[in-house]
């Protein structure tokens, strides 16, 4: 097949990002990037190589765009849903993210007919759905508009993307719920038996530095745990709210100055300890 080389690259792309243990609003970004240049590629093989007959505009249309389509519908509406996810309790959290599996849920019974037809694997209408040029006034008003045009959408690509995104970001927010309450049953459990009597005294910036240069380190489970464990361990420790700690290191990282103040303030400090041991 003349696209398998490009989407071969791709998954192998997504699942090396997907595999490394980053923070998820970084892997959104990331996944986006990716998606909207594999999807320019291909838009431009499509305009360049057309299609041999209705059957390979079909089956184009149907499964092999949507493939990929769905990728960046799913990193884009994961990288809103958890850049507003509340930094509060557990409790709070997960009725955030049940409150977002309501709403794609929403959008499958808005667009029942067409989810039917697309589940039980139908074809009676490929051609008024998977044709460039035809109109369907049933089309969801909810589409990314930036990548629709005519030479390169139907009239229901895009709903199939959607079905596909929506049902891997359902099957995300469930795991997430899950691990809340798991997280929520152990932390009790901990707070029985002891309670930190330690405040952090700097400024939040600087947790935060030394947090992600311990995760970058290694130093903590051979470097497998999760920037958002590692957060709300600290958070706990410390008696502190750190809030969306991913935008403070977006902005440490774009310091013009040092980026890494605090490193450089600890190993000074230390340093002048050896000094004054040695003394």
């Amino acid at each position: 097949m003349k696209y398998q080389k490009l989407i071969s690259e791709f998954e192998t792309q997504l699942e090396h990002l997907e595999s490394k243990n980053e923070d998820v609003l970084y892997k959104a970004e990331n996944g986006i990037t990716k998606t909207e240049k594999c999807i320019k590629l291909l838009r431009q093989k499509v305009l360049e190589m057309g299609f041999k007959s209705t059957e390979e505009e079909i089956c184009f249309f149907k499964h092999i765009k949507p493939q990929i389509f769905s990728k960046l519908i799913y990193y884009v509406k994961l990288f809103n849903i958890e850049s507003k996810r509340p930094r509060s309790s557990s409790k709070f959290q997960i009725k955030y993210l049940n409150g977002h599996i309501n709403k794609l849920q929403i959008y499958f019974n808005d667009n029942l007919d067409f989810y039917h037809y697309y589940r039980r694997g139908a074809t009676t209408l490929d051609e008024e759905y998977f044709i460039r040029g035809k109109t369907d006034l049933r089309s969801p008003t909810e589409s990314y508009h930036f990548f629709v045009d005519d030479q390169f959408a139907t009239s229901q690509d895009t709903t199939v993307a959607m079905i596909m995104a929506y049902d891997m970001l359902i099957v995300y927010l469930q795991q997430e719920i899950e691990k809340l309450e798991s997280n929520n049953n152990a932390y009790q459990n901990a707070m029985k038996n002891s309670s930190s009597k330690l405040f952090w005294t700097g400024n939040k910036t600087e947790l935060i530095e030394l947090i992600y240069a311990l995760h970058s380190s290694g130093a903590i489970n051979s470097g497998t745990a999760d920037i958002k464990e590692l957060a709300s361990v600290f958070e706990q420790l410390f008696n502190i709210e750190l809030g969306n700690y991913y935008h403070t290191f977006i902005e440490i990282r774009a310091r013009k100055s040092s980026k890494t103040k605090f490193m450089n303030k600890l190993t000074d400090s230390l340093i002048k300890r050896f000094e004054n041991s040695d003394g």
